[in-house]
C-alpha cells in the first residue's frame, strides 16, 4: 500500500540530505511531500570537508519546490516524517508551524527519520528522549542529551519508530532502515 511520507526541510537544507530521500521515497511508490517554512523554491547547500578545516565547508547546492508551507501541513494526512539536516533546522525549527507538526508525529507512534541536524526539531517541540537511543551530527548531541537521548556514536540507529543518522555519508544506511520500518 503506498503510504505518505512528510519531508522537513528548508533553505539551508543539506542537498543530498533532501534529495536522496525525496527520490527514494517516490521510487519505493510511495508520495513525499516537501515542506518547507514557506512554499517556494528552497535553495539546498552542499557540505564538505576540507583539509585542515575542522568544520564542514558550505556551496550553493541545487533548487527543488517545496510543496507546502508548514502552516499548511496537516500530521494525520500522513504515515510518517523525515527531518533532513543540513543547516535548515536550524531556523526552520523556529517556525511557529514547525513544533507542532514534529510533536505529532512523535506522540502518534509515526516512523520518524532524522539525519544530521535533523533532531534540533525534536529540541524545538520540546520532546521528551528519555529512554530513546540515536545519533545525530556531534555538534547537536548537548541538546538532544539534555532531552534525555542517549547518544551512540555509531552512523545508523534504529530505536523503535526512530531512524536516526550522522551525515549525507549514511544515506544508504538511514534509508534502508527508514524504508523497512515504513
Amino acid at each position: 500500500m503506498s503510504k505518505r511520507v512528510l519531508l522537513m526541510t528548508g533553505d539551508g537544507g543539506e542537498a543530498l540530505e533532501v534529495f536522496y530521500p525525496y527520490y527514494r521515497v517516490q521510487e519505493a511508490g510511495h508520495t513525499v511531500v516537501l515542506a518547507a517554512p514557506r512554499k517556494k523554491t528552497v535553495h539546498t547547500v552542499i557540505h564538505d570537508r576540507e583539509p585542515d578545516w575542522d568544520i564542514s565547508t558550505e556551496k550553493p547546492g541545487y533548487r527543488i519546490e517545496a510543496d507546502a508551507a508548514y502552516a499548511d501541513v496537516r500530521p494525520e494526512e500522513f504515515d510518517a516524517l523525515i527531518l533532513s539536516g543540513g543547516r535548515a533546522p536550524e531556523y526552520a525549527r523556529l517556525d511557529e508551524y514547525a513544533p507542532r507538526i514534529v510533536r505529532a508525529f512523535w506522540d502518534s507512534g509515526k516512523p520518524i527519520g532524522a539525519i544530521c541536524h535533523g533532531g534540533l526539531f525534536f529540541v524545538a517541540a520540546g520532546i521528551d528522549l528519555t529512554g530513546r537511543t540515536l545519533t545525530a551530527t556531534r555538534g547537536i548531541r548537548p541538546e538532544l542529551e539534555r532531552l534525555g537521548a542517549k547518544y551512540l556514536t555509531d552512523r545508523v540507529v534504529v530505536d523503535r519508530n526512530l531512524v536516526t543518522a550522522q551525515s549525507w555519508r549514511d544515506l544508504p544506511g538511514f534509508m534502508r532502515e527508514f524504508m523497512r520500518i515504513l
